[in-house]
């Protein structure tokens, strides 16, 4: 199967001859290196610094003529963070346009998934800015595995001032002293309906509560609390919304009882961004921090990203470094291939060893189409793959894409997904797919190469 594969590669080759290897350096190489170690030795101390300090301010010590770039740069490209500043916020307009829609319009509450990475978070942060510059009152918060709804809404009620319920006026002594709505609370544990009474007293503003990573929260009871909570505030035209957000392949996956909220909810599945939105993180980035990707570099990253906010951020933040590394203000795709490096690093220290050490042996068999072609289709599809995926997403054939499930399947890679049927499968780690992926991108990326869209596989 191998074999009727070969040629599969949404990366453009350069076959490259090594340099024939000498039992021994001769001096002549030796001295100019001694001697450039010795010169970096006395301009940097001998050991790396920081280049800025703690409160954000580029470091006095050492020479570094780009060190106000890297600081730009550190703020265009956060793949570890989601995105704050609306500057750095690339795409998503309809998305964003339809969830303002649905709770201004509709009045709906608002249920967001999707896998992970995929920018759930960075659209939450941008819809608050929103809702607030609206005079909405928003409560974010971010839920754990031990999240209840009694601690979460009182938090909540305790963001709403006492002046917007309708039982007090402005000039009350309450309000006046910054009371809030849960000093009306209960001390017996709050529930759906004491919450939604409450709500339902509101007058003169509209809250938004989101409740960001959704899918953490292991008690069932609290998911159900809150499909009731949904309930209650819809049938009681309350002014409070409810924002929900996790990662998750479908609806039913992250909420309860759907059926009995479905009319009251606005769902959507973040998408993959599509490559004029990846450019648009490059031209963010380029435009914040005075650096210039070259095509081929931008290219690279789109090839590279798959469409995912994260991978393309992570490949503009260390290639842009990579770049001022070498004293260029201009990136090139050398620089993402470096960049590819560092992140497969990255990848691999987050999964086990026995995984690492599969993975490399099966690259070094020559099956790395076989795990690409795979580990592609899942980056597109939240991490679940069946056969007809794979076909899809790598122009093959039907045949050829059981082969590779039935394939993986027994080298203990894939595993059948328990939700999604016979038929679907799952990586046996979740950042499997991703770290394969850019396994392949490292060895077919050329640094001096342009990458090419997937071209297909010859049928058979």
């Amino acid at each position: 199967m191998e074999n009727e594969l070969a040629g599969w590669n949404p990366f453009k080759r350069k076959t490259a001859t090594k340099a024939a290897q000498v039992d021994a350096t001769p001096p002549a190489v030796v001295k100019p290196l001694i001697r450039e170690s010795h010169r970096r030795t006395a301009e940097t101390g001998g050991l790396p610094r920081f280049k800025s300090t703690a409160s954000d301010q580029v470091s006095s010590r050492g020479g570094d003529r780009f060190a106000a770039v890297r600081a730009r740069l550190r703020d265009a490209f956060t793949p570890s963070q989601p995105v704050a500043d609306r500057r750095f916020f690339a795409g998503r307009e309809d998305v964003l346009r339809a969830v303002i829609r649905s709770i201004e319009d509709q009045r709906l509450h608002v249920v967001l998934y999707g896998e992970r990475g995929i920018g759930k978070t960075s659209l939450l942060h941008v819809l608050t800015q929103a809702a607030s510059e609206a005079r909405y009152i928003v409560v974010y918060t971010s839920c754990g595995a031990n999240s209840k709804f009694d601690e979460t809404f009182r938090a909540a009620a305790a963001e709403i001032p006492l002046l917007f319920h309708s039982g007090y006026s402005p000039t009350a002594t309450e309000a006046e002293k910054g009371a809030t709505l849960a000093d009306l609370l209960p001390a017996e544990p709050l529930t759906p309906r004491k919450f939604g009474d409450l709500a339902s007293k509101l007058t003169g503003t509209r809250v938004l509560i989101i409740l960001d990573e959704f899918d953490r929260v292991d008690s069932g009871a609290f998911r159900r609390d809150v499909a009731e909570l949904i309930k209650n505030l819809s049938d009681r035209l309350g002014r409070v919304q409810l924002v929900l957000a996790g990662v998750a392949a479908d609806l039913t996956e992250l909420v309860e009882h759907i059926p009995s909220i479905r009319r009251n909810i606005f769902a959507l599945r973040v998408p993959k961004m599509t490559e004029t939105e990846v450019l648009q993180i490059v031209a963010n980035g380029e435009r914040e921090t005075d650096l210039k990707f070259d095509a081929d570099a931008s290219a690279s990253v789109v090839t590279v990203a798959r469409g995912s906010p994260y991978l393309a951020s992570l490949l503009c933040h260390h290639a842009g470094h990579a770049a001022l590394d070498d004293g260029r203000n201009v990136v090139q795709p050398a620089d993402v291939a470096r960049a590819v490096d560092m992140a497969v690093t990255e990848f691999e220290g987050r999964l086990p060893k026995p995984v690492q050490a599969h993975v490399r042996r099966l690259f070094d068999q020559g099956r790395a189409e076989v795990l690409a072609l795979a580990a592609r289709a899942a980056l597109s599809s939240d991490g679940i793959v069946s056969a007809a995926e794979i076909a899809a997403s790598g122009e093959i054939t039907a045949r050829k894409a059981e082969e590779i499930i039935n394939a993986l399947v027994a080298e203990g890679l894939l595993r059948p997904n328990l939700d999604g049927g016979d038929e679907r499968f799952a990586f046996v780690e979740d950042g499997l797919p991703t770290l394969i992926w850019m396994t392949w991108a490292q060895h077919n990326l050329q640094s001096d190469t342009q990458p090419a869209r997937t071209p297909a596989v010859a049928a058979s």
